[in-house]
């Protein structure tokens, strides 16, 4: 089972939801209504009846699945708006941390790379890396290892992401390579964070432009996601954190679990090839829940779509940041908010089950209550590691040579979170700044 882990409580309480109708032209029942995806700020709408759902099952289902925890819920098909809750207007626009979604997103930026043939899959990241940087084991890490977070580095969920809230972080790419190598490459999943900063890094070497400029040319500006929405953070050495941390309004969040449900056509224009996205949707055998840095359906991944057909995805981010992307039903579930610890685990398997009651056409099969599977204790090594964090301070046995909290690689580091925009946090972007990032 996949699982996002919290490793702090923020307060921030998201007003309490109802279902919002969304008004729309029926369509003829034999053709379901069929919209177009908008790359400006309001989307189409339909009756739930005019996409095949009904609209008594969905209004249950959104009484549940808006609940307070939930920051901003949206339920689309066919990209059609069929319900959102009413936080959605003035929340929609505030920038958000999409915490480990922000991976799935560094999976469709090098999918962009791929498709541009500036980066290859099974190609070891000692191509794109400077020479001198990391030891040769690490180098002969291939970017598929790092997609699939099977690079076989020893992992601390925890311990790696903590630095990253106050942005303490030296240099996360010097971080990821002196993380001590314990499996052999695409043999063991585990669930790294400085894996995925490493990739970040390969994908910009690799096309030779700054990662978020590229991802704001290639991937962003063809939905119609301003650069001045969004906050992507960067470590001290202006490296862009890949396991977390872009801050993204919701309503350009749904944007990207639309391509996805669009197999990455936007418009008409190919923005990210098919090819790329069936590979990154696909199981690995390491994993039959993961691709690409994306969750998946495989096999045994019921628990994680209740109800869903195979082809189900989603983008997860800890505390309940998820698209749920069901390409042959047209379907996309977009919710943003907080949840505590445990509430994180059974509320999607209920909320999903809720919305699979609401279809007609087709009829969704019942996946049952939830059932609690094992839990894993804060404790254990792959979660909390002590010398993950010291690493930052440049102390320890996975500290890289050199790198501490003054200087890494030679080079002075800039204070922490100097790269934040007034009136943005760890979890979002508020306020009235001029400079403050978010959909105006």
């Amino acid at each position: 089972m996949i699982r996002t882990w919290t490793v702090g409580i923020v307060t921030v309480v998201a007003a309490a939801m109802l279902l919002v109708g969304a008004p729309g032209v029926r369509a003829d029942p034999a053709e379901p209504q069929q919209c177009a995806v908008s790359s400006g700020r309001t989307p189409e709408t339909a009756a739930p009846e005019a996409v095949g759902l009904d609209s008594q099952r969905l209004q249950q289902a959104m009484g549940f699945v808006a609940d307070p925890s939930r920051f901003t819920v949206s339920v689309y098909r066919n990209n059609c708006l069929v319900a959102s809750g009413p936080n959605n207007q003035r929340a929609g626009g505030m920038p958000w941390n999409l915490w480990s979604s922000t991976k799935s997103v560094v999976s469709m930026v090098a999918g962009l790379a791929v498709d541009a043939g500036r980066l290859r899959i099974d190609d070891p990241i000692d191509r794109y890396l400077p020479a001198g940087l990391g030891d040769s084991a690490h180098r002969a890490i291939t970017v598929r290892s790092l997609l699939t977070e099977t690079s076989g580095m020893e992992v601390a969920v925890a311990s790696e992401g903590v630095t990253g809230l106050v942005q303490l972080d030296p240099n996360v790419v010097a971080q990821a390579l002196a993380m001590p190598i314990v499996h052999p490459q695409g043999t063991q999943w585990q669930y790294s964070q400085r894996a995925v900063d490493l990739l970040a890094y390969v994908v910009q070497q690799a096309v030779a432009e700054d990662f978020q400029a590229f991802a704001q040319r290639k991937l962003f500006e063809p939905l119609g996601i301003e650069r001045t929405d969004y906050h992507w953070a960067r470590d001290r050495s202006n490296n862009t954190y890949g396991y977390a941390h872009l801050v993204l309004p919701p309503d350009d969040f749904v944007k990207l679990g639309l391509l996805v449900a669009n197999h990455g056509n936007w418009h008409g224009t190919q923005v990210i090839s098919a090819d790329y996205l069936t590979q990154a949707t696909t199981p690995i055998a390491a994993n039959d829940c993961y691709g690409f840095l994306f969750v998946v359906n495989g096999p045994d991944c019921g628990s994680i779509f209740p109800g869903m057909p195979a082809d189900a995805v989603q983008m997860s981010g800890m505390m309940r940041q998820d698209n749920t992307i069901v390409p042959s039903l047209g379907l996309l579930i977009s919710w943003t908010g907080v949840t505590v610890p445990g509430g994180s685990v059974s509320f999607p398997h209920e909320a999903m089950r809720a919305l699979t009651a609401a279809f007609r056409d087709p009829v969704l099969p019942d996946p049952g209550p939830y059932v609690a599977g094992p839990d894993i204790s804060l404790s254990d090594p792959m979660i909390s590691n002590p010398d993950a964090t010291l690493a930052a301070l440049g102390l320890g046995p996975m500290a890289y040579p050199g790198c501490g909290l003054l200087t890494c690689l030679d080079k002075p580091l800039a204070p922490p979170v100097s790269d934040w925009p007034p009136g943005c946090y760890i979890v979002g972007c508020f306020g009235t700044d001029p400079a403050t990032p978010g959909i105006r």
